[in-house]
This record gives structure tokens, sequence and C-alpha cells, in this order.
């Protein structure tokens, strides 16, 4: 049943698809000659004259060959609203010649072709040279609104079938500007490029508009779909990782439906029910970057200081990511499809120690506490003849009744890695990709569609996620003055897991899965006694089914030139269908019969929907002055609106296991008993609404200045506090525009210093109602009976200060951009100062007459400072090698420099503190011997260690008294009384890096990319690092715990007195303090990715009607370097569940990936 409706589902995409296609192509081709119309009386001039007239009057420019066009011949002229080709017409209708208007209103003149001879392909040459005469090699020569073209060879020579007389040559190269050349009935060529000495001149996508890079004063980043290209990863956001300085992506849990974290500039708010993230938008609006097919993106331009993101208001205190998706391009359709065939492995897995060394392991634990021994020497020599093959039981009947095996962990003798057996060693995974673009003058489309099927890494009930992506996208100019754009986007995401497989199963599995454990039982049948395996193979399925649906709309007016006015309309619907079972679990008895063991069952149901609709209308208007002032302007409003409804049911007693649906329950447990049905739901809305107005101003591309102002408000809080103005303002100086810079212009072409000071609020909070408190009510809540039945509930809900407010932040950037040697090398620098003011923190003291708890209040505050820093060389060589390097480097860090912490104590914020300062003891060394722990308690009179623990032997640690007081404390634990604790290190990412390296030549391209952090200290207090714990149920043994404190040269595994670890303790955490000795260094270097491709050569592939043909094979997470515990992945280290103030790094494993594909466009 399932599957019909998924079929049908599908279907309707489909026809989704075509239904855009075909009527994009429609209007395609009902729209496609220009308008503009002229009004002129010219009597007795030249056709140069004429030319030379018509372009002051409008936008076009005429291209022609003086060789075959009579200039000198008189016409005269008298038309009213006529259209360029009347004009044209009349001009050529007893001329040899006629004309072609092309994009961006260029119009080739050239001879009329024979009515007899039909146009056929033909041969040209030609040479590129510099300004000074000087062969180019390697450049390219693209025909227009094709993919055909050639390079210049090393004495920049060129050959190339082209079309006809009516081709345009494209020819670019590095570090010169783009030319565009009319072929018409030449056949040989002589091109000169002009030195571009304005790289940053590119166009950037910023706030509500775009603008030159050149004349930016605000810190951004950007990324083009290059970078993108042909990774073999899951998400935009994990291909943007180490891409752009200052934006810190993490993923530190290889999950198929985790998602990368996403943060500019480091810490942003510590507020009690804040959120720091950027602000995502998407063509405009408010998108998911994880969702959406990483192959639509065209850039990215991500906003890091307050002036460049004050537009966006309090919806953007902390940055904003700009994704520009891909739109149709003006000629004949292009056709891609490329694919991706990927081949996944776990990056990192803890390596489990063998069964005899694992006991062996745990007796010591035991006996260091004076407990007996978990495994008895029977039980010993029965896990030693299983590795060794005398027995082939893995466990024996039980004891007490031979009916049934034994428990796995009293009696349990198999030889058992965990990791090898819940996760394999590789999958498989595709990805293919199809798009469409074209259009006229008048119109032009982009249309694509995107499968992955990205399948997980689990053993037992493989974990799968598939993603389907629509996207039809048009742009119309339906007169010279209105443009409409539409967007239609459709996303499916299908995810699917065992239902065992939950963040509990990864706190479990290493305790757990003791490697004695039984994992098949003797007749062949998985066996738990609890094992993790059995669950997730039959303990149910996890199912959630998303679906986006994005509709943009955009009208663009002009009516007169430069003044431009734009009117959005974003809408999105977000539909998620979560469905879970838990089913009964049965073992087997001694002849193989199924049994009960795990008893309850029951299906759960999640339905949420979300409605965001966002209008933007804007106005801007542009104007230059001769002198060389130029002024730009822009005000608008802009409002959006959110609506969220939840529902959630939960009913037990599954009555068919393999249908498992809510109306196919009891509603009773295993026992017939009745079972209260669990429900939740919610039903919220928020809305907000801007004005906002921006002034750009710059003389000569010298002197630069950007003032912005937003007032904004938000429905989050109460009226009189709903309504906030914020201000930004930016200053830039070109210094290489200057007359004293002249002669250094060659050498260093663009030196630009810049600041900016902007003030922001930050509205965006976990709870939507944060000045609102809810009364928490309940269905069969009650922990007594009435009239045999649990009463409803209700919380009687806490007090709300009326002083609540808006979070504020306050930056400062300063920063410095270079472009040199025709801008081969750029480089940028920035420095920033974050404040972020009036966090909620902890509530005030209030006497406890009060009754309740005290409101909290805004009483915190913060300061995030830092740099980023980019710098790349671009070239080409005269034997035809481009390359290319890289590299960017970013750091922050954040001070509080406010919180309510009177006492200074060291388990809580305080004024002055780091964040991420681990503190900790000083470790002097394990006692080798018992005289040696002697000796130093002996030197420590006034208490010694008593106050970590007692009984301290040879194999425990020794710490330093680093306050000279004869013991070793922790004091109070404040600043002012912290004994022998001290800060040991720092938890923040420092130096986070990326270098990117690649080349081309012939048709081959190499691409490698590393990123990292240069500076990270950790401490992992979970039993993952440390093996044994509190007790045999929450310890482990990895084959890093096999170097452990063994004193006696008897011990069946050796004698080790210089061990790492020290000796194993259930029952005692003595040694297992934050301490020096064992603090982490998180720091390292990943080969992120790394690609080969070959193009062939478009001699082979233009016979098969193909324009371009690309193999490639590409690897994702192939190395590691790190000087951290094998038992960890770099970054992953704070992922997992918490354990005290660090995470315990048991994750699902990132993964190691191969992948081959191609790409071909038609």
């Amino acid at each position: 049943m399932k599957s019909i409706e998924q079929k049908k589902q599908l279907r309707i995409m489909k026809l989704f698809l075509v239904f855009n296609l075909i009527f994009i192509m429609g209007v395609s081709a009902s729209v496609y000659s220009q308008n503009t119309k002229f009004t002129v009386n010219y009597v007795d001039i030249t056709v140069k004259e004429m030319f030379d007239k018509l372009e002051s009057q409008s936008e076009f420019r005429f291209f022609y060959n003086d060789q075959f066009l009579d200039l000198e011949r008189k016409v005269s002229l008298n038309v009213k609203d006529k259209k360029m080709e009347d004009i044209l017409n009349f001009l050529f209708s007893s001329s040899p010649v006629t004309y072609k208007i092309l994009d961006n209103n260029r119009i080739v003149i050239m001879p009329k072709a024979s009515p007899v001879v039909h146009q056929q392909d033909s041969e040209i040459s030609g040479t590129v040279t510099d300004s000074k005469g000087e062969p180019l090699i390697g450049v390219s020569i693209v025909i227009q609104g094709s993919n055909s073209g050639t390079v210049t060879d090393m004495d920049g020579h060129f050959n190339l079938k082209v079309p006809g007389q009516d081709a345009v040559l494209i020819v670019s190269y590095i570090g010169y500007s783009k030319q565009q050349v009319p072929v018409g009935s030449r056949r040989t060529f002589s091109i000169m490029l002009e030195e571009d000495t304005q790289k940053l001149d590119e166009v950037v996508v910023i706030g509500f508009g775009t603008q030159k890079k050149v004349n930016l004063t605000g810190a951004v980043g950007t990324v083009n779909a290059e970078a993108l290209e042909a990774r073999p990863v899951m998400t935009a956001a994990q291909a943007l990782q180490g891409m752009v300085p200052g934006l810190q992506i993490v993923q530190n849990n290889g999950g198929l439906e985790n998602r990368a974290s996403i943060n500019i500039r480091g810490t942003a708010t510590i507020g009690d029910g804040s959120t720091g993230g950027p602000l995502i938008l998407i063509d405009g609006m408010e998108g998911d970057i994880n969702a959406i097919n990483p192959q639509d993106i065209e850039n990215i331009s991500v906003l890091k200081d307050a002036a460049a993101s004050s537009v966006y208001g309090s919806r953007a205190p902390f940055g904003v990511i700009l994704v520009t998706t891909k739109t149709g391009k003006t000629g004949k359709p292009v056709i891609n499809y490329n694919n991706s065939f990927r081949w996944n492995q776990p990056t990192m897995l803890p390596e489990m120690m063998d069964s005899y060394t694992f006991a062996l392991y745990f007796n010591d634990a035991c006996t260091n506490n004076g407990q007996q021994p978990q495994f008895s020497p029977d039980h010993l020599q029965r896990i030693l003849d299983y590795q060794q093959g005398k027995i082939t039981n893995s466990t024996i009947p039980r004891p007490t009744n031979p009916q049934y095996w034994a428990d796995g962990y009293s009696d349990g003798n198999d030889n058992v890695d965990w990791y090898k057996a819940l996760y394999r060693d590789w999958t498989f995974s595709q990805e293919h990709n199809f798009s469409v673009n074209g259009g006229s003058e008048r119109i032009n489309y982009y249309a694509s569609l995107n499968y992955l099927d990205q399948n997980g890494l689990m053993v037992f009930n493989q974990d799968t996620y598939d993603r389907y992506s629509a996207t039809a996208k048009m742009n119309i100019k339906l007169n010279d003055w209105v443009t409409l754009n539409y967007s239609n986007r459709f996303i499916r995401e299908d995810f699917g897991r065992p239902s065992a497989l939950t963040e509990t199963f990864f706190s479990d599995v290493a305790r757990q899965g003791w490697p004695t454990l039984v994992l098949y039982d003797p007749n062949g049948y998985l066996y738990s006694t609890p094992s993790p395996a059995l669950g997730l193979r039959d303990g149910g399925r996890d199912r959630t089914q998303t679906d986006y649906l994005y509709q943009q709309g955009q009208l663009t007016i002009e009516p007169i030139k430069n003044w431009k006015t734009y009117v959005d309309f974003n809408y999105r619907i977000k539909s998620a269908n979560r469905h879970w079972d838990s089913q009964q679990l049965f073992n087997h008895d001694v002849n193989g019969e199924p049994y009960l063991y795990q008893t309850a069952s029951n299906v759960h149901e999640d339905q949420l929907k979300e409605n965001y609709m966002n209008i933007n209308a804007y106005t801007e208007y542009s104007h230059s002055l001769a002198s060389g002032h130029n002024f730009k302007g822009m005000f608008g409003f802009q409002s959006e609106m959110m609506r969220k409804s939840a529902f959630g049911l939960q009913r037990d007693g599954i009555i068919i296991p393999s249908l498992p649906s809510v109306d196919l329950t009891t509603g009773t447990d295993s026992n017939g008993g009745m079972v209260t049905p669990a429900v939740n739901g919610e039903y919220q809305r928020w809305t907000t609404a801007g004005f906002f107005g921006r002034i750009n101003y710059d003389f000569n591309g010298k002197y630069l200045a950007e003032v912005n102002l937003r007032y904004d408000g938000t429905s989050r809080y109460r009226q009189e506090q709903r309504w906030n103005l914020f201000p930004s303002f930016s200053l830039g100086w070109n210094i290489a525009r200057e007359q004293f810079w002249e002669t250094l212009a060659d050498y260093v072409g663009t030196l630009k210093l810049r600041g900016s000071y902007g003030e922001l609020g930050n509205q965006n909070t976990s709870s939507w109602y944060p000045t609102y408190q809810i009364m928490d009510v309940k269905a069969n809540n009650g922990s007594w009976l009435i009239n045999g039945a649990k009463p409803n509930t209700a919380l009687a809900p806490g007090l709300i200060s009326s002083l609540l407010t808006w979070e504020r932040v306050k930056s400062w950037n300063i920063g410095l951009d270079i472009g040199a040697f025709n801008n081969r090398l750029t480089s940028s620098f920035d420095y920033y100062t974050r404040n972020t003011l009036d966090m909620v923190g902890p509530a005030p003291e209030l006497p406890v007459s009060l009754g309740t708890a005290v409101p909290k209040a805004n009483n915190t505050d913060l300061r995030t400072y830092g740099f980023d820093f980019e710098i790349a060389w671009t070239d080409r060589l005269k034997n035809g090698l481009g390359y290319g390097l890289k590299f960017i480097l970013s750091d922050s860090q954040t001070k509080i420099t406010r919180y309510p912490n009177t006492t200074g104590r060291l388990d809580t914020y305080r004024t002055g503190q780091m964040m991420g300062e681990i503190w900790g003891y000083t470790t002097l060394g394990i006692a080798k011997s018992q005289e040696e722990m002697d000796t130093y308690l002996a030197s420590l009179p006034n208490g010694g260690q008593d106050a970590l623990g007692n009984k301290w032997e040879a194999g425990d640690i020794m710490f330093a008294d680093i306050n000279g007081d004869g013991k070793i404390d922790n004091g109070a634990n404040t600043l002012n009384s912290h004994g022998d604790l001290k800060k040991i290190g720092n938890s923040t990412p420092r130096y986070q890096f990326g270098i990117d390296l690649n080349a081309d030549w012939k048709g081959f391209d190499f691409r490698a990319f590393f990123q990292g952090i240069m500076k990270r200290d950790y401490f992992q207090g979970s039993y993952f690092f440390w093996g044994a714990t509190g007790n045999q149920w929450a310890s482990t043994g990895f084959v890093q715990h096999e170097d452990y404190f063994r004193l006696s040269a008897d011990h069946p595994l050796g004698q080790n007195l210089d061990s790492y670890y020290p000796r194993p303790n259930f029952g005692n955490g003595k040694n297992l303090q934050t301490q020096t000795r064992y603090l982490q260094h998180a720091s390292y270097i990943r080969l992120k990715n790394l690609q080969i491709g070959y193009t062939l050569p478009n001699s082979l592939t233009e016979r098969i009607h193909i324009s371009k043909l690309r193999f490639y094979i590409s690897g994702e997470n192939l190395w590691t370097g790190t000087r951290m515990s094998k038992i960890f992945d770099p970054e992953t280290i704070d992922g997992g569940w918490k354990n005290g103030d660090s995470y315990s790094g048991s994750v699902y494993p990132l993964s190691k990936t191969i992948s081959l594909g191609l790409s071909v466009n038609l």
C-alpha cells in the first residue's frame, strides 16, 4: 500500500515538472523580439553617424566589418515610435547586408547569405595576444549560447568550427577582460585582450541587491558553483565547510538525519532561550540549505558584519547566508546530465578489546576496588577456549533453567567487536541530476531534476535517505520596463532508520556491548540480554517524510532608467510526517523455539505543517554625476508570517507486526492492561515587519560610504517592547585609485581600507513568545486515582519579568582588500568585535517569601572578537598549465563581560571568563610503586589527596599541590578559592583553516581541498575515553585501554609500569579528574576533497553531438592528521550525549567516500 502511494506521488511530481517545462517553452517561443522604440529625424547623414546617434540614444551597440559595409553612404530617416527592427529594415532594404540582434543589445551587421546556399559549419583560426603583442596561452574561446569551444596553444593560436556567420565568440582569460567577437564573414582573427586590473569588480549578491565587489564596504565572503561541483556530499552545508573565513560549519555527527551546525564568527549568544545561527535565504526567501539540491546553486554570499547584514534587521543579528540558485541563460537550450556513484565507509571507528583481554581488564577493575572478579576462572577459560576454537558455542545453557541460553553478561563467551558487527565496511549510494536552460532576449528558463539515494552504515535494518527535487524557473520581460521572475521548487526527503537507532543507542553501544556478549546464539539466532543487535533488526522502523514547496515571484519595474522597484512574494509550505513503531522482541530457546523477550509494542505518529509567507517591496535609484560622484538609494518594507501546527499520537498494543498502524493497535499492554494513549500537539505563529533604507556613495570608486537603517517589529515581545531602530554605517578608501599610487598601479591595482559599525537586535528565540507563560495541562497524568482513573493535571506557570526585552548586538569591523599582479594575487583581512548585550541570564536573588521561582532578566553580556584572512593566487603558465592556490584562516574568541555570579563559582559563567575555559588539576604522573605513592602522600601533610578519594596505591595518579597548602582539593571551587585547580586549556576551536589547490591542463583537472583546526583543547571525561569508570555497567574496553597500569610481572597481559592509563577501578573515580595528562589535543587537518577529472576534446565529442563530456573521480574525508586519541574523530569529539561539561564523542561515524561520475552537456 505504501509503495503505491509513493509511486503516485512520484507521478504527480513528474507531471508538475512537465507542466512547468511546457509552459516555459511555450512562452519562450512566442516572445522574442526587441521592443525599444525610437523617434528620430535625421537628414543626409552617413551610416556611421547614424549608428553613433542610435547608440547615444539607447543601449544598443553595432558590430560590423567595413569591408562589406559602406559607412559613408548618406541616408535620411524620419520615424516616430518605431522599433530598432523597423529602422534597420528600412536602412538596409536595398543594401547587400543584413543584421542580427544578439543578447546584451548587440547588433551584428553581416553580408546577406545567398538564398540558394545553406549555411554550414566553417573553420576559423586566429591568434590571441596581450596589449604588448605577446601570445596568450590557454585562452578560452567559446561560441556564445553553446558549450563548444577551444583554447589557444603555446603560440596563442586557435582553430575552431563555427555554425555560421551569426556566431559570436566569447574570449576569456584569467586576469584579462572578457571580449565578445562577432564572426561575420571573417575566417582569420587577431584578438587583443586588455588586462583586467579590477577583478574585484565582480558583482556580489548583498541584501536586497547586488554590488561590485570593489565597492563593498562590509565584510562579505563568496563561494561559486565550481567550489561545490562534484563533491560527494549530502548537503550544501557540508560542501561549504572551510570555504569562507569566519563561516564555521561543524558536522559532529554522521547520521543521515543529522545536519551540520552553521555559525558565523564564533559564539553569538548564551542567552537563555536565544538562538545565534545566521539567517539563510534562498533566492531571497528563508529556506533550508541542507535540503536544497547543491547542484542548483549558482553562488553563495556570506554577510558577516552588521553593515552587510543590517538591512535584514533583527532576523539577522549574527550574519546572513544568501544562496542564489541558477537561472536560465539566453541562447539555445543547454541540457546537462551528471551523476555520482559513491562508496562510503566509516572514517573512524573505535576498536574493541578481544574478549579475553576485556575479561582480564574488568577483573582488574573489580579487584582494584575490593570486589570479586566479574569473570570466574572457569568463565575465563571458556572465553579463551572459544577464541582458540576449542569450543564453538558462544554461550552455555542457563544453569538454573537449561531450556534457555544463559545470560550473555554472566556467562557469554563470544568474541565480538560490536562496532564491526553493527556497522558495514562500506555502502553504496548514488546521485543523478538533470537540468536544461536557455531562452531568448525576452524570456529565459531553467529547470532541473535531482535524485539522491544515500544508504547508511547500519548492518541490521539499514538506515536510508532519499531526496527528490524539482525546480522550474523563468524570467519574462513583459515590456521594456517590467520584468517578471517566477520560481517553483519542490523537495521531498525520505528518511528511514531502525527505531532503536536513537541517542540512547550511541550512549549504550560500548558499555552494553561487551566483547563476551552473545551476538548469535549457538543455533544462529540473534540473542539479546540485552544487546544492541536484536533491537536494531526487529525492534521496528522509524520513517520521516518531509516535503518542501517553494513558490517565489518577483516583479521588477523600471519606468525610467536607473529607478527600479521590486515587489517580491515568497511562500513556503513544509509538511512532515513521522511514523515509528516499537515491536516486541523474541529470543530463541535451546531448541530454537521463540519466546517473548521485550513485551511492549506501540505505534507513534507525528504530523507537522509550517506555512511561511514573506512580502518584500522596495525601490532603488542610482545617479552618477560627470564629476565622478555616484549615489544610490534604496527604501523598502518587509513582512513575514510563520504558522506552525503539530500533532502527535502514540498507542500501545500492535496487533499485526507487519502492519504497524495506530488504528491496528489494542491500547493495551502484553498482559491486557489498558495503556492511556500519549498525545501531543501545538499551534504557533509569529510575524515580523520592518522598514529599511540604504544609501551608497562613492567618488570615482575611491571614497566609499554606506548607511543602513532598519526599523523592526516582532510579535514575540509585548507591545511596549515590540519595535526597535537599528542603524549601521560603513566607509571605504581604495588607495590604489589615488594619484600618488599611479606608479604602483601596475603591480597593486586594488588596495582598499574599509570599516563598519552596526547595531542590531536579536528576536530569534527558541520559545516563540518568551514573555508569556503557558499553563501546562496534561491528560491522565495524575499520580493518584479518582474513580479508578488517573485525573487530568494542570501546573501553575511561573512568573515572567515585564521588563524582558531584546538582546542587542553591536559590531565593529575593519578590513583590507588587496588585488595585485593583474589580480592574480588577491587577499582580504578583517578584524572584528561583536558585543551581545542584555542576554537573558539567571534570575536575581529575591526573598523566599516570593513563594515561586524568580523570573529571569536581561543581565548578561559577552564580547566575541577575532579575524578573517584570505589569500589566493591564480595563474596560467606558457605551457597551458593553469593553477590556483587559496588559503583561508579565521579565529574567534569570546569573553563574558557581565554575568550575575557574585561568588565567582567555576561551575557556571562568570564575568571575565573566556568561553571554553577548562579548569583542572596538574598531573605529576602515575605512581609506579606503593613506596612512591606513600612518599608523595607524606609530602602532603594536611590531607593528602583525600578530597578526591582514598586508598591511594601504585598505579594511581599523583596530582600537583599548586597552592602549596599540603593537600589536593578544589578549595571552594570559586575564582578566589580554587585550591589546586588552574586553567589547563580551552575547548574553543582556534585558527580554523582551509587550503584549496587546483590545476588544469589539456583537459585534465585536479583539486585538493584541506580543512582543519590549528588549536583546540578538549577534555573527554566520558567512559568512552576512560574505559573503566564507576561500575561495570558504565564502562567499556577499547584497545587503547589495554595500556593500563599493571604492577605484577605475572599478570597474563604482562607487567606495565609505564602505562598511559592508571589502574582501572570500579566504584571510585578518584583518578578520573579533569587534569593535564589526559587533556586532548583536538586540532586536526583533513583532506576533505580530492578530485581528478578529464574533459574529452571537442573534436571527439562534437561527432556525437555532445558539447562537453567530463569524467571524474572524487573522494571525501580521505585522510586525517591529528594527535588525538584514536578512539575519537576530531570532528565529532564534541558530539553525542552530554557528560558533565563535555560530550561523549560517541556518535554515528562520518563517512569516507569515493565517487565516480560524469557530466555531459548537449
